[in-house]
């Protein structure tokens, strides 16, 4: 007999003595599932907490973003680069205003002075097709701190959602 026969022959007689293992028990495959269902109970909360901590991390940053913009216009309106009679407040008549810009009138250029380059949208605001402007819930400078309504100009904005944050503040309070 040649090597290849012999090696063959030990291979067979080894094969034998082994029994086949092939693919996982019953039980096997139901602790897996059991682990896989116990980590996306437990993944789940923390994926629905994060997305709204992104959120109201964008609200957060929406509203710094309008509010310092109000406060430019406000300043630029009192340093006299934008013309306003002696009624009115200095805060700009709408958002849209802040992206527009307005003419500067201490240059002699006449360039435009823009607060914004567009207007952030409310992230808690539930349809996306209103434009960004209409998201928001605005109060004039003449409407009372606790209870806040639009008016001839825009002093501060807020958030139109009545939910309550992480934090137990609601949204409209930031």
């Amino acid at each position: 007999m040649n090597t290849l026969t012999v090696w063959i022959r030990k291979r067979q007689t080894r094969r034998h003595l082994v029994p086949a293992t092939r693919g996982f028990t019953l039980i096997e495959l139901i602790i897996t599932l059991a682990l896989v269902g116990v980590v996306a109970l437990v993944a789940l909360p923390l994926y629905e907490i994060t997305s709204v901590r992104v959120k109201e991390t964008e609200l957060k940053l929406a509203l710094r973003q309008i509010r310092s913009a109000l406060d430019a216009y406000k300043t630029a309106a009192d340093t006299g680069q934008i013309p306003k009679l002696s009624d009115e407040s200095g805060y700009p008549p709408t958002l849209q205003v802040l992206v527009d810009g307005v003419e500067n009138s201490t240059d002699p250029n006449k360039t435009r002075l823009v607060f914004l380059r567009r207007i952030p949208r409310d992230p808690f605001f539930p349809d996306a097709s209103v434009p960004a402007e209409q998201t928001w819930a605005l109060r004039s400078y003449g409407s009372p701190p606790d209870a806040p309504q639009p008016g001839a100009d825009v002093f501060d904005v807020a958030s139109q959602s009545t939910h309550k944050g992480l934090n137990g503040i609601s949204y409209t309070e930031w």
